[in-house]
């Protein structure tokens, strides 16, 4: 048998940005799962990819989204669709934590693009 209960005790666990937290839930090349943190007053950087699309679902706090420069705040058991080749970053622009999924069909692996937002 293959199949295995993950949480995140269990699964990959990396940091980025600015002490965010992301646990690997699966990943695989037609899927990603990842559970998330981003302490108060984080952000990552503004990014698109070309062939993934993303789920955010809020579990706890609020988390604002910009997208091709439209500002959208999702709050909890809310989630948010992002399409292929949207530019794109979240931001916890709170006081609170901020945990949810980040659900990516396919994968992101090697399907980033970073926006230099010095330009």
């Amino acid at each position: 048998m293959t199949e295995k209960i993950i949480d995140k005790q269990t699964a990959e666990h990396y940091l980025w940005g600015n002490n965010c937290d992301s646990w690997v839930l699966a990943d695989t090349v037609g899927l990603s799962v990842k559970q998330e943190s981003m302490p108060s007053e984080t952000r990552e950087k503004s990014h698109f990819h070309v062939n993934a699309q993303q789920f955010f679902y809020i579990l706890k706090g609020a988390a604002t989204f910009y997208l091709d420069g439209n500002k959208i705040i999702v709050t909890e058991q809310k989630g948010l669709l992002i399409q292929p080749k949207t530019r794109h970053f979240i931001a916890n622009e709170t006081t609170e934590q901020l945990e949810f999924l980040v659900i990516s069909q396919p994968t992101t692996n090697n399907d980033r693009t970073t926006i230099d937002e010095q330009s």
